[in-house]
């Protein structure tokens, strides 16, 4: 994928406020889509510095990923992530693929952002943001719940974690 190209392309949908259109053309650009994904959505921006997405929807149907409107005012690399998070949800919540457990989705979509095993074509986040989602989940690990059957299924991830983060400067 050619980020020269994928920006000039995010900054023509940003100048004429196309802000969904831009996250459309990201998922497609980046083969994210899935069949339980519903759209996008604007949701709240928290701030010029911090952003939020979610995925929203009853388990087992559509997902809308909601979206703050300034989400393209943030580095690429870490807006894929994001996004790629959201869509993990996407397909976490499909139908007959269901994962009921919040704790065991937020871990496998903080996983995912740290070793991109879903989706491989997703860029690298930077070492400041690697430290802070991999302490996103090994918090939702810890909520799993001590010695649970959850902890013992991740118990191989949760030391990959451990040890991507110890090895960071």
């Amino acid at each position: 994928m050619n980020f020269e190209q994928v920006n000039l392309h995010l900054n023509a949908y940003k100048e004429h406020n196309q802000i969904l259109d831009a996250a459309k053309y990201l998922i497609h650009s980046f083969n994210l889509e899935h069949e339980n994904f519903a759209g996008f959505g604007f949701r709240q921006e928290l701030s010029p510095t911090s952003m939020l997405l979610t995925a929203e929807g009853e388990l087992g149907g559509p997902q809308t990923v909601m979206i703050p409107r300034n989400l393209f005012d943030f580095d690429l690399n870490l807006v894929l992530n994001m996004i790629a998070h959201e869509m993990l949800h996407v397909r976490q919540k499909a139908p007959g693929q269901v994962i009921e457990d919040k704790n065991e989705r937020e871990f496998q979509a903080y996983y995912e952002m740290l070793f991109h095993k879903a989706f491989p074509q997703i860029p690298e986040v930077s070492d400041f943001h690697k430290k802070f989602f991999g302490g996103k989940a090994l918090e939702y690990y810890k909520r799993m719940g001590e010695d649970s059957a959850l902890q013992q299924k991740y118990a191989e991830q949760k030391t990959e974690v451990e040890h991507l983060i110890n090895t960071l400067p």
